[in-house]
């Protein structure tokens, strides 16, 4: 005999087959049955409920869990603004691919398109934030309704997906089984006449150049394009989002990364390759026009999907298939022993050596507070490369995108698609809770911080090991720079100050302040060995931020 339960009950045991480890979110009455259901229920498996100070954060901390661990993260919010507060993040998740389900409350059917509280056509608004939108209108679909969102979150592209719950229908009867778990999608290999034209490609090339994307971040392709590496030296750039790709031992092929402003190393380099292999990239990370300009060089685009094809991005091969077997074959057929002609080694150490000069950390000034690379080059002695560092949005992440080292994927994570302010703090949650025994670091800007930072005390309820920094200036500082350096004067970018270690006491966090430079390492050796929380208010010196912008190369600002 089919035993009946509700629709909340049978969304529940969907996440459940589907392995969902936690639900983040707000409480409202349309989704009430919900979440008693999460708070309740006896089987252990049920995912963990956490309850958030924000939607907008909620969303970050299941599109954290979608980055660090491939899997879809869970949303759930009541109607009205629970959904729309979650716009954002679920943007910034589908444009970064991350994977992501939202379930957001809805009025009663009957109540769709009147004017009663908290209706609103939600499913209409997240179908230009999301790769899916729909409004379940029958019980006995809503297993259906979060398994196919579920493969669709994470099939490439990933992003974020919306499933609309009117309340009626979550608290209807099912009388249906549960959708089981969702297989994987697999992709196969390029066939081998792609793979001995690719290789053909590189042998011929003088100086072929690996530019690692986001989706070049995910474990397997990391590892096949770092078996490539051991095999042979070709230099790799990576993205923001490609943090990580290359490891400690093969940092010999490291050429930094590129992003913002076409002025780096990388940039170079990328500019004089006759064969830009772009492994997983999108050009959400960082535009063509802005890297494949002024090229004569051919672009080989291997991906697990088809690239959008612009004026300034036509690559010369299309290889779309599952990137790590791809790049498993092409280490397979090319020679032993191949590598580079010795003019071009002795090229890229000299192109080497002047990208590890621009980390020099200049003389300290207390006076004007402390330099970013100092602050980047203690906070590089206190982490490890299974440390996570989430990156917030200001000067500092560009800063911290050029000149710190990972050597992890998805262990620096940047939004670098939308550039979304608060992200830092809803990321670190995430990764605390998904890799736990290692301390997680969150780095924002004095602007940026308040976006999320209400939600510091989910950090502090939950005792998650997070270091927070505040690099302190006062003012939306990225935007300032630019406008200095296009106007010569800024506007509408001074805020006032505030407190952060009182900020922080008041949430039961630790609040620690540096006000020298000489005392930023021993601040930081009390905050990494601190027990929960910790913020860290920096004054920070961003004097030498045109030169962030300087002309390595013809620049363009964003």
């Amino acid at each position: 005999m089919t035993t009946s339960k509700t629709g909340a009950q049978a969304l529940i045991q969907s996440m459940i087959n589907q392995g969902i480890k936690y639900v983040f979110g707000i409480p409202g009455a349309k989704v009430d049955q919900l979440f008693e259901g999460l708070q309740y229920s006896k089987d252990p498996r049920t995912p963990k409920l956490i309850v958030t100070r924000h939607e907008q954060n909620a969303a970050l901390m299941a599109s954290g869990i979608g980055r660090v661990t491939g899997k879809p993260g869970v949303v759930a919010t009541t109607s009205g603004p629970g959904v729309s507060n979650m716009t954002t993040s679920l943007i910034t998740a589908t444009a970064e691919g991350d994977p992501v389900i939202a379930l957001g409350g809805q009025v009663p059917q009957d109540d769709l398109g009147r004017l009663t509280h908290q209706s609103i056509p939600s499913k209409e608004l997240m179908d230009s934030a999301t790769k899916s939108s729909v409004e379940v209108q029958n019980a006995n679909n809503l297993s259906e309704a979060f398994a196919n969102a579920y493969q669709t979150s994470r099939s490439a592209k990933a992003g974020a997906t919306f499933i609309s719950l009117p309340q009626n229908v979550l608290n209807g009867d099912v009388d249906r089984p549960e959708i089981g778990a969702v297989p994987t999608v697999n992709q196969g290999v390029a066939d081998d006449a792609t793979i001995t034209s690719i290789v053909d490609k590189i042998k011929a090339a003088k100086l072929p150049v690996i530019l690692a994307g986001m989706r070049a971040s995910a474990p397997a392709e990391t590892a096949a394009i770092r078996a490539l590496l051991k095999q042979a030296d070709l230099p790799v750039v990576e993205t923001f989002q490609g943090a990580g790709v290359v490891a400690h031992d093969l940092v010999r092929d490291y050429f930094g990364r590129v992003g913002l402003f076409r002025n780096q190393i990388g940039d170079s380099l990328l500019k004089r390759s006759d064969l830009v292999i772009a492994v997983g990239y999108d050009p959400v990370e960082y535009e063509a026009r802005i890297w494949n300009t002024d090229r004569n060089g051919e672009v080989i685009n291997i991906d697990s999907i088809v690239p959008e094809i612009s004026t300034d991005y036509q690559p010369e091969m299309v290889v779309k298939a599952d990137i790590a077997k791809t790049v498993t074959a092409i280490a397979d057929k090319l020679p032993a022993g191949w590598a580079l002609a010795d003019d071009v080694q002795k090229e890229l150490s000299e192109h080497r050596k002047a990208f590890d000069d621009q980390a020099q950390v200049p003389a300290a000034d207390d006076a004007n507070g402390i330099h970013p690379l100092a602050i980047i080059q203690a906070l590089q002695a206190k982490v490890n490369d299974d440390t996570t560092v989430a990156v917030d949005v200001g000067s500092f992440y560009i800063w911290m995108a050029r000149y710190f080292r990972s050597y992890q994927p998805r262990h620096l994570l940047f939004s670098n698609g939308m550039q979304t302010l608060g992200v830092a703090l809803p990321w670190a949650i995430a990764a605390a809770l998904e890799r736990p025994g290692q301390p997680v670091v969150s780095v924002a800007g004095d602007g940026g911080f308040l976006f999320s930072g209400q939600d510091l005390e989910t950090a502090v309820r939950l005792h998650l090991p997070i270091v927070q920094l505040i690099w302190d200036d006062g003012y939306y500082d990225m935007v300032k720079f630019q406008e200095l350096a296009k106007y010569g004067k800024d506007a509408g970018v001074k805020f006032g100050p505030v407190d952060y270690v009182k900020y922080a006491e008041s949430f039961g966090a630790k609040g620690l302040r540096v006000d020298h430079a000489a005392n930023l390492g021993k601040i930081l050796d009390e905050a990494f060995k601190s027990d929960g929380p910790v913020v860290v208010q920096i004054p920070v010196d961003y004097r030498d931020n045109l030169k962030l912008k300087s002309q390595l190369l013809e620049d363009v600002l964003s």
